[in-house]
């Protein structure tokens, strides 16, 4: 598919589409929508017939130059060599380079930026940036050195003195890191390209590194808040839980609408289960220290990581919704400066303003850290339980069905589970309200938004694996108890979980094994979705 790109419309999972392959590993191809590109046209000539002489009133970045040097005029004659020095001066950037799928966002989005038309490159520009990323030549971008302050501008230089051809630039095509002017060739295109005037500030000016951290972010977040309330339900049905804390009713006396629909999911989920019953409870487990024949002990009500479910996946569930509102209306706006306005005359002017800020992505990203580190505590205190035969109502201890002593069990793996909620605490504190002064004071006040965008991303990762950890040990919990539990069926929608794990991954029924391999495949159901595709075709489709 192509993705058309008009500076208004583009979603989320667009972005994803062309950041990332598909099941049949291709991209989707992205194209400048013909009516984007006659509007940036015409304003270009403008600028060219117009502005490009040295008795043009000063406008910063086209005429001047940046930072405190912003009343310093360049000369037309010196303005090849200004757009040049311009990226070379801000390519600062330190460290490992962004993944593949950072890089594509960025590029696209932009191009996308350009397309809204308020920034004023030139066309061959913009069309040149599609055609690499349609080529798959990716720029070789370090992650660190931004401040999000005149946006993400150490990080975009590196991306812009790619596309331009310049000696010092990387670029990774076909798998290979090479020179980039060498990737250039290889796929076909020229490696020189000459930067006309503000080119260089419209490519290296916005909060786009931010805003493609943040849209990957997002995207995987919203794809994980179903799968958490089904890897709840299979915990619940193993410790073998009350429902009542679901029951609408109480949802409607404190009426927060993430909180009732995680409870509706639940129910749902859990529709027909008679393993949540007392009945079931009377069955004596493995490690219960309960003589056969002796009724369990009334329940009345379960610990909080199982019967405030809704409560906490709720809050995580409005914060995507906030977020994703966020990036939707920054990934089609403009976002560099200066800006360029229809003046109603035939005409257009030039006005600086401060749209390269990144403040609106550092909170976004800070509060989607928050949310997303609960959502994995939470989880991870349920898989916690599974593991403790006091804490499970008598589930064998670590999960282990082989020889004690030889072997350990799942304790290992929920180990590992808590180093990632450890870790995302430490993630989850916000970079947001941090602000170093930088360039003699020029920028004194930063959002640092793409360190929030980055710590986010991992924050959401290290979730998609916790969430995959309670998939994977609540799936063992219930396969071990299910010859004694066989007259308790699961809900429907627990049932058809259970058959998409187990039709990827066996039970651990030998003792142990290489765990880490079960982890990766379990994470890989996580990001293919199917397991939530499975429960919604027993179903139908959750919130």
């Amino acid at each position: 598919m192509t993705v058309k790109l008009d500076g208004a419309t583009l979603g989320i999972q667009d972005v994803v589409r062309v950041a990332r392959t598909d099941a049949q590993g291709a991209f989707a191809t992205a194209a400048l929508a013909p009516e984007a590109r006659e509007r940036i046209a015409a304003t270009r000539d403008y600028i060219d017939r117009t502005w490009m002489h040295d008795d043009a009133p000063l406008m910063y970045a086209f005429n001047t130059g940046v930072g405190l040097f912003k009343d310093q005029r360049v000369l037309i004659s010196d303005m090849a060599a200004y757009q040049q020095k311009t990226v070379y001066a801000h390519a600062t950037g330190i460290g490992e380079p962004f993944s593949e799928d950072v890089t594509r966002a960025m590029m696209l989005l932009r191009a996308n930026a350009f397309a809204s038309n308020y920034s004023g490159p030139r066309v061959e520009l913009v069309e040149r940036l599609i055609a690499f990323l349609n080529a798959g030549l990716h720029p070789v971008i370090p992650q660190k050195g931004s401040v999000g302050a005149s946006g993400d501008l150490a990080p975009l230089a590196h991306m812009a003195g790619a596309v331009c051809g310049f000696e010092e630039a990387e670029m990774i095509y076909r798998g290979r890191r090479m020179p980039a002017r060498e990737a250039i060739k290889e796929a076909g295109f020229n490696p020189d390209f000459e930067l006309g005037a503000k080119d260089a500030s419209a490519l290296i000016n916005g909060s786009t590194t931010s805003l493609a951290l943040g849209a990957l972010a997002t995207h995987d977040a919203r794809r994980l808040l179903k799968q958490a309330d089904i890897a709840m339900c299979l915990s619940l049905e193993a410790m073998r839980g009350e429902l009542a804390a679901f029951d609408p009713r109480v949802h409607k006396a404190r009426p927060h609408p993430g909180q009732a629909r995680t409870a509706r999911n639940l129910l749902r989920i859990l529709e027909g289960t008679k393993r949540c019953s007392q009945d079931a409870r009377d069955i004596v487990f493995p490690d219960e220290p309960r003589q056969p024949g002796t009724p369990a002990a009334p329940r009345v009500q379960d610990v909080y990581s199982l019967r405030c479910t809704p409560q906490v996946h709720g809050p995580a569930v409005e914060a995507v919704e906030y977020v994703e509102r966020i990036i939707g209306t920054e990934m089609n706006s403009a976002t560099d400066n200066p800006l360029i306005f229809d003046d109603g005359q035939g005409g257009y002017v030039s006005i600086s303003g401060g749209h390269f800020h990144g403040q609106y992505m550092a909170q976004a990203m800070d509060f989607l850290a928050i949310a997303m580190a609960d959502l994995g505590a939470i989880s991870e205190r349920r898989l916690a339980r599974l593991i403790d035969p006091t804490m499970s109502y008598g589930l064998p201890r670590n999960l282990l069905a082989g020889k004690r002593g030889l072997n350990t069990g799942f304790a290992t793996v929920q180990c590992s589970m808590s180093a990632l909620v450890m870790e995302n605490r430490g993630l989850a504190t916000p970079g947001s309200v941090d602000s170093i002064p930088g360039k003699s004071n020029a920028e004194d006040h930063v959002s640092n938004s793409t360190w929030c965008g980055r710590k986010a991303r991992i924050v959401v990762e290290n979730v998609e694996q916790i969430v995959a950890g309670e998939l994977l040990m609540a799936a063992q919990a219930l396969t071990l108890v299910e010859a004694l539990a066989k007259d308790y069926p699961l809900g429907k929608g627990s049932r058809a979980a259970i058959d998409a794990i187990r039709a990827v991954i066996p039970p651990a029924l030998d003792g142990d094994r290489w765990y880490a391999t079960e982890m990766r495949q379990a994470l890989d159901l996580v990001r293919s979705g199917a397991v939530v595709e499975a429960v919604e075709s027993a179903i139908g489709e959750l919130e």
